[in-house]
């Protein structure tokens, strides 16, 4: 079928076939605006923001759930239809308490933009504001401030049509009408807090990012979640460098304040799972990671701990390593380069399911909970460490490796956390974070993560230790 010509404020476009008067405007760069529809989700209808007239006919009309049709004149940026919208802006926020300096949403709220572009006085009721419940608590990881929410059902619809948990419902009617849980639904949801990312106000909150800090002071870096081989593109939002605190609490400067998922239609769309929401509890983790080199257990300086690493290799009869699924494609083609010939190379998973953790569904999550497995395996195999090979060195780059089933081999530990025991050398190595690479993820597809944060001053990257052994 061929593309359908309309215009929309005298502009000539184009259609696609079935196409709603909202998706071709957006994809067309015209600013309708709108609150309750979602590209992902089915179409509501209910905030009314996105009203638009048509030419000839009368009254006015939800442009999501207005089809295109042939020859079709809209207007959407005229004085008629900016009063429908300052009206349906005052009704919205009737009950509203408009407490945008307090509001966590503040700085990305779709509602605080629209009152100011399309309403910009207080309210003309007299009555009073109906009061809602505040901080109702959604799940153990989410609140509702039933106050500040406009009823767009995004979040009631994502777990209908998307986490299939069917966890929210609207109930009552009229002014009582509000969010709660539903009484057949599942309490639980391992996607809940996409709906946090996806609500247009400031109604929904997350727990872990409550009252941490403004949006402004934040800036997101792309980055890939390496909790399974999904590989999902996720933003790890910083401290923006102008706004860096300088005097008490310097390490907020060094943290990851809250992870949003970022659009990737050829890995996971719009959507991650709540392991990748939590990537900042990891990345926060400054007691467990490992930062200093040591040789025997004592604390060495860098150049001491890579020359005691050399002779050791230099040394060894059969010498052997073990590849991390964790590791970038660049480090592990670098590897390959430099040290794959030399020594054994066995791959290894640092990473299995943990108790009570989703282990795959249909949705995003894998079974695999390493990052790129794929890689790993193109390069080395997918031969495992044995102690029967009877090696008498390891090299282990990776995390939690338990140093008995390297049969008394002498060990050179290239680690981001700190080790169950001590190796011969510890060579503390950059996380995925403080520096940039790419995965590979159980499809095949590249995704690539930027640096977010400067690496500490005795940790070296991998790729360039390999060179130097």
């Amino acid at each position: 079928m061929s593309n359908i010509e309309f215009s929309i404020d005298d502009k000539k476009l184009e259609a696609l076939p079935g196409e709603t008067v909202l998706k071709a405007a957006l994809r067309n760069g015209i600013d309708i605006p709108y609150l309750c529809y979602h590209p992902c989700l089915s179409i509501a209808g209910n905030c009314r923001i996105c009203l638009v007239r048509i030419k000839g006919r009368p009254g006015f009309h939800p442009s999501c759930n207005l089809p295109v049709a042939p020859g079709m004149e809209i207007e959407s940026d005229c004085e008629d239809v900016s009063a429908v919208r300052k009206n349906v802006m005052q009704f919205i926020t009737l009950n509203h308490p408009v407490d945008c300096p307090v509001c966590d949403k503040a700085g990305e709220c779709k509602l605080q933009n629209y009152h100011f572009k399309y309403n910009g006085s207080a309210s003309l009721s007299i009555d009073a504001k109906k009061h809602k419940p505040k901080f109702y608590d959604v799940n153990e990881r989410i609140l509702l401030d039933a106050e500040r929410c406009i009823l767009c059902s995004r979040c009631v619809r994502f777990t209908h049509e998307i986490s299939k948990s069917g966890m929210l419902g609207i109930t009552e009617r009229g002014q009582q009408s509000r969010v709660e849980h539903l009484e057949s639904g599942a309490a639980k949801d391992d996607y809940s807090d996409n709906i946090i990312q996806n609500c247009p106000v400031g109604a929904l909150l997350s727990r872990d990012f409550l009252y941490k800090s403004r949006v402004w002071y934040l800036e997101p870096v792309a980055s890939v979640c390496n909790g399974c081989a999904r590989g999902c593109s996720v933003d790890v939002w910083r401290r923006k460098h102008h706004w860096k605190v300088r005097a008490l609490g310097s390490e907020k400067n060094r943290m990851a304040y809250r992870i949003t998922a970022k659009q990737n239609d050829d890995i996971n769309g719009r959507w991650i799972c709540n392991k990748g929401f939590d990537l900042n509890k990891q990345i926060n983790d400054f007691a467990s990671r490992a930062t200093k080199p040591a040789i025997g257990g004592m604390d060495a300086t860098c150049q001491d701990a890579l020359s005691e690493a050399r002779k050791l290799i230099f040394e060894a009869k059969k010498p052997a390593a073990i590849v991390s699924a964790h590791a970038s494609n660049e480090e592990l083609e670098a590897f390959k380069k430099t040290l794959g010939s030399r020594v054994e190379v066995y791959v290894r998973k640092d990473y299995e399911p943990a108790a009570g953790e989703v282990v795959e569904d249909e949705l995003l999550i894998k079974a695999d909970k390493n990052p790129n497995s794929t890689k790993v395996e193109e390069l080395f195999g997918k031969e495992s460490f044995s102690a029967a090979a009877g090696h008498d060195l390891v090299l282990v780059w990776g995390d939690n490796v338990e140093y008995s089933a390297l049969s008394g081999a002498k060990i050179i530990h290239l680690a981001t956390q700190k080790p169950n025991g001590n190796p011969d050398v510890l060579i503390p190595i950059s996380t995925q974070f403080e520096r940039k690479g790419s995965y590979t993820n159980f499809e095949g597809k590249v995704n690539r993560f930027e640096q977010v944060f400067d690496k500490p001053e005795l940790v070296l990257h991998a790729s360039d230790v390999f060179g130097r052994l």
